[in-house]
């Protein structure tokens, strides 16, 4: 990760880095685990004094929802849009999107007919949750511009991953 040269304060992520980062995989991915995965987010959005919304979703379940700081209803769609992306490809919202611009298509402008832009929305930001091999959900944050909301969700899974000794 390195900084953008237009905003120095936000973090780059290419699509071969961010194609390294292992995923999160348990045998079991319950309820109990969401709400603990959604804590570590709110805590780590407090530490860094960010506006941002977390959801916690298992299978169409939303099991673990916070609004902080600015945050509030206008969220909802980026964090349902950037969590059907994940549904839909299986990889990090933030991948899907750089992999688009590494074809030289914005994933906005993308015509494939199994992308609904109505609801999909590739920004950083929704990171896939696996149990047994499975994809089983997303956590999901919005309100920072997509790279902070990326980075937050990825330190969210880092800080899980070290308290279960993953």
């Amino acid at each position: 990760m390195k900084t953008d040269p237009r905003s120095p304060e936000l973090p780059v992520f290419t699509a071969e880095a961010l194609a390294e980062v292992p995923r999160l995989e348990l045998p079991a991915f319950t309820n109990d685990d969401a709400v603990e995965l959604g804590t570590i987010a709110v805590e780590l959005v407090r530490e860094r004094d960010l506006d941002l919304a977390v959801d916690v979703v298992l299978g169409d379940d939303l099991v673990f929802r916070a609004r902080l700081g600015a945050t509030g209803p206008g969220n909802d769609p980026w964090l349902a849009g950037k969590a059907a992306v994940v549904r839909h490809f299986g990889i990090p919202s933030l991948l899907v999107k750089r992999r688009f611009e590494d074809a030289g298509t914005p994933f906005e402008q993308a015509t494939d007919p199994m992308i609904d832009h109505e609801v999909m929305r590739a920004h950083g930001g929704s990171i896939p949750l696996f149990a047994a091999g499975e994809l089983v959900g997303t956590l999901t944050t919005s309100g920072e511009p997509d790279v902070i909301d990326h980075q937050l969700a990825a330190a969210a899974i880092d800080r899980f991953r070290a308290r279960r000794g993953l």
